[in-house]
């Protein structure tokens, strides 16, 4: 095993629980044994419920200055700690330093926003318009939070859901993916000596999540659910929580079109594309799946696009020089690769830039030429380094084939200029549009999809009424 700086228990209402069973935890990029880390039943999961339903009651009454306090040291540890925060993402993830590292910080600030969130939760206080009662609008903690996190993002989407909880008075209760829970419980450690009182975070991992989960969804203590993953689980967990009604954040899947409109610069264009797709190499909701190149630029994107690929050096992620690390898995690896498989039968030209080593869940970086908007890599959310192309004619078209999806995360366009860009932004059918860059993600703005991609906000000045019930009293002054 490899020596890693994080517990490997539950954490139970302030202590690290082993617990009679344990799972592997896997390296990738070479299928080592990284730890084995305690695998909660459903009894874990109630004990977890008892712990935070028990912390609530002072945890929500405490001023909103302390918790801010408590999320601003926790940023501190994190940010002093940052190696070893993304050494673990890039061993138990696969992702590239860069990438990891990256993600650390992004993690980080989470806490530091919320912190300062914490104390600037508005009220209201107005006549009513027949002036006979003053209306008094106010906001109370909903409780406990159920969240559970993706393999993804293993840092990032765990703060991105405990700091806005526990800033608005909230307890919570983390359950990270099989794949990767070592962050998960380094960001339970550090939430412990950040002075997170016993109980207002704990943190789950467990082989048995449908079973886990559905117990925890199922008890009245719980009061909200945050999830991020797959739409397809989204909606699975949708049911269930529609038995109690219980409230429901969701970020969910994408299938996010890169537009290059006419005019557009190629060089700027090539280099947000490099961003947009092999963030955390291609393994993102937000990643862009399909482009949608203006005929007059598809060859000098397309060999642009090929060049850079080629370019990028592919290895484990924890060396300093990668670009390019391993999926999470080989049942991710082979989703991919079955994917290119389906549309090399249509005819789609899915020739590798490079060679992917020999041992490892690697895939290598492809951009797939003469791909119809329609087809397999059209159609589906890759989730890994390839890159569709589609020509179209005009930018009527490409903004028609982008809103042609049941899914609304995210679109990238690329303009001539901003004006023209805003103005096709405001045609997408999506949360969130980058204009002329390859990123949009930020803590302090609000992250969430439309149609099928999620319900709800993070981040920004919306992310902490998820976790905030609102209040109306009608006053006779």
């Amino acid at each position: 095993m490899t020596d890693i700086a994080t517990p490997t228990g539950l954490l139970i209402a302030g202590e690290w629980q082993s617990g009679p069973d344990r799972f592997e935890v896997h390296d990738p990029s070479d299928y080592s044994v990284l730890a084995e880390v305690a695998d909660a039943s459903v009894a874990d999961g109630l004990d977890a419920v008892t712990a935070a339903h028990d912390a609530f009651a002072e945890w929500s009454v405490t001023p909103p200055r302390q918790r801010a306090e408590v999320l601003r040291k926790a940023f501190e540890i994190m940010t002093a700690e940052a190696d070893t925060c993304a050494r673990l993402i890039a061993l138990e993830n696969g992702k590239a330093w860069r990438d990891a590292m990256g993600e650390t910080i992004y993690a980080a600030e989470f806490f530091r926003w919320f912190s300062e969130e914490a104390a600037r939760i508005e009220g209201g206080f107005r006549y009513a318009p027949a002036r006979d009662k003053t209306i008094i609008t106010d906001h109370r903690p909903m409780g406990v939070a159920y969240m559970i996190t993706p393999w993804n993002f293993p840092a990032a989407m765990a703060t991105r859901k405990i700091a806005p909880a526990l800033a608005a008075g909230c307890t919570c209760i983390l359950k990270p993916p099989r794949e990767t829970p070592l962050t998960a419980l380094w960001i339970g450690d550090v939430m412990q000596r950040a002075g997170a009182p016993a109980g207002v975070v704990n943190v789950v991992t467990t082989s048995h999540a449908g079973e886990v989960s559905s117990a925890i969804l199922g008890d009245p203590r719980v009061a909200t659910l945050s999830f991020t993953g797959s739409t397809w689980v989204g909606k699975s967990l949708l049911k269930q929580t529609a038995e109690r009604v219980l409230p429901s954040s969701m970020e969910l899947g994408g299938n996010a079109p890169f537009l290059v409109l006419e005019g557009a610069d190629i060089d700027s264009a090539v280099a947000g594309a490099m961003i947009a797709k092999m963030r955390n190499g291609g393994s993102a909701c937000t990643a862009a799946n399909r482009f949608y190149v203006h005929e007059s630029l598809v060859e000098p994107f397309s060999a642009g696009l090929q060049e850079a690929f080629a370019g990028l050096r592919m290895g484990p992620g924890v060396e300093p020089t990668t670009e390019l690390g391993a999926m999470v898995s080989d049942i991710e690896r082979d989703k991919i690769l079955a994917l290119l498989d389906e549309a090399a039968g249509e005819g789609v030209d899915v020739t590798p830039a490079q060679q992917a080593p020999a041992t490892g869940a690697f895939v290598a970086p492809t951009v797939a030429r003469g791909v119809e908007h329609g087809s397999t890599l059209t159609r589906n959310e890759i989730f890994g380094p390839v890159a569709p192309i589609v020509s179209v004619a005009n930018t009527e078209e490409a903004v028609r084939m982008a809103n042609d999806t049941e899914f609304g995360l995210i679109s990238y366009v690329y303009a001539a200029d901003p004006g023209t860009g805003v103005k096709v932004a405001r045609q997408m059918e999506s949360g969130m549009v980058a204009i002329n860059r390859g990123i949009a993600s930020d803590p302090a703005a609000p992250f969430g999809g439309m149609k099928e991609s999620g319900l709800g906000r993070e981040g920004g000045f919306a992310g902490i009424h998820e976790f905030l019930e609102t209040q109306y009293f009608a006053v006779d002054l």
